[in-house]
């Protein structure tokens, strides 16, 4: 399911760039233009989380014993980066072209409302049985009270919107086992209050009402500034600029730039951001999601289907956005997690760990095409996990990734079979890259 927003149609470059540059502020004696408001705007300062308190644990990594607090305040960190990351120029932009295309900060905020979306599925599927992937579902149930806690609205639809997919809420055997107080609130209390109807009023109902640090429905307020963009003329009579159209715009995306400079009600740990990182970043089709799907739970006509919970509409706001993260970014959300798992579980500093350990974190990443090689019995040292890894990461040939630009060959003679850290293919014995 992709999360993306509608939004008015129409001719979006036919507003002037120059209504952004020179429009004056209704302010009598104070006059500012945008282009001031944007160098302004650049530099409010990101906050960053602190030092983390956590202990130091070998389940640190592990998602299973994260506890669904935990699990969306890093989340809340990751998203409020993001949201951080959008700039005023990347509001104008949208504004004058209605698309997120070639703006990598909106780009990428789609892609991780993607991301958690298809994760949320993808962590549910991945589990054997029906018990165990109640447990899971569960979890994000609990997950998504807290986000709706921190405020991060965000985060809460692309949550809701993995738990409602029909690849999960066709599980009738995985549903039969929830807990009680998991089925009373279910995802319904959270889909009411992301619902389109009448123009998301639940939501924008809820969003006013609160203070201090928030993350909106980032595709809500984008199809706002829209919609205002097409309601209002540019200019009036005599060719007169349209003031009022440019302060209106003003102070929708002032109060989206304002929420920067909140400080996380949380903190963040960053071996925990980096495995979170290269998880999301996964991308699978919806094909491949219900393949999964109906091999944990095949068809059985002979049940009645349950009842669907309608998932939240989302929206067009970010049509045709594909994951696109070139293969140096990958390489080093690679390197920065396995530097994360190597600090936490070789104690030892020898550069390798238990394949038991392993395996418990390889379980957040279904590669279930790739298979563990150790030349250590019962351990795997830090350049198979890398390469682990980057085959698994191999999905990237789906992204679009072009791994011919990237090789560099040289003349090598491999003792073994050795794979491509780049694209994960097999290395012949007098080439390697």
């Amino acid at each position: 399911m992709l999360f993306v927003l509608s939004c008015c149609r129409g001719s979006y470059d036919a507003i002037p760039p120059c209504l952004f540059e020179y429009a004056s502020c209704h302010r009598g004696k104070c006059s500012c233009t945008f282009e001031t408001f944007a160098q302004i705007s650049s530099v409010i300062p990101v906050s960053q989380a602190p030092s983390p308190s956590v202990k130091k644990r070998k389940v640190s990594l592990l998602f299973d014993h994260m506890e669904p607090d935990e699990m969306a305040e890093h989340l809340s960190y990751l998203e409020f980066k993001n949201f951080c990351n959008v700039s005023f120029l990347d509001y104008r932009s949208y504004v004058v072209r209605g698309s997120v295309r070639d703006n990598p900060a909106l780009e990428r905020s789609v892609m991780m409302c993607n991301g958690v979306s298809q994760w949320v599925q993808l962590m549910i599927l991945s589990r054997h049985t029906a018990q165990q992937r109640a447990q899971v579902f569960t979890k994000f149930i609990h997950v998504a009270q807290r986000l709706h806690a921190l405020q991060n609205f965000n985060t809460l639809m692309a949550v809701t919107g993995g738990l409602c997919h029909s690849s999960i809420s066709r599980l009738k055997d995985t549903a039969s086992l929830l807990p009680p107080d998991v089925t009373k609130v279910s995802p319904t209390e959270m889909t009411e209050l992301l619902s389109s109807s009448s123009n998301y009023s639940n939501y924008r109902r809820v969003y006013s009402e609160c203070i201090g640090f928030k993350v909106p429905i980032l595709g809500v307020h984008l199809k706002d500034l829209i919609s205002l963009n097409e309601a209002l003329p540019d200019y009036l009579e005599e060719q007169k600029i349209n003031l009022g159209k440019l302060q209106h715009l003003y102070s929708n995306i002032s109060d989206l730039l304002a929420l920067h400079s909140y400080t996380p009600p949380f903190e963040a740990n960053k071996d925990l951001l980096h495995l979170l990182t290269l998880s999301l970043d996964l991308y699978y089709t919806e094909d491949e999601i219900y393949e999964l799907s109906y091999t944990k739970e095949p068809k059985n006509l002979k049940i009645q289907p349950v009842t669907p919970v309608k998932p939240p509409v989302v929206a067009e706001w970010g049509s045709g956005v594909t994951p696109r993260l070139d293969p140096d970014t990958i390489s080093k959300h690679v390197k920065q997690m396995v530097d994360s798992i190597m600090k936490n579980y070789d104690l030892n500093q020898d550069g390798y760990i238990s394949l038991e350990d392993f395996e418990k974190i390889a379980a957040n990443f279904p590669f279930s095409f790739c298979n563990n090689e150790s030349d250590r019995e019962g351990e795997i040292s830090r350049e198979q996990i890398s390469s682990y890894f980057m085959r698994g990461m191999s999905v990237c040939a789906k992204l679009g990734y072009n791994f011919k630009n990237v090789h560099n060959f040289q003349e090598t003679t491999y003792k073994r079979p050795t794979f491509c850290d780049t694209c994960g293919g097999f290395v012949g014995t007098t080439l390697s890259c």
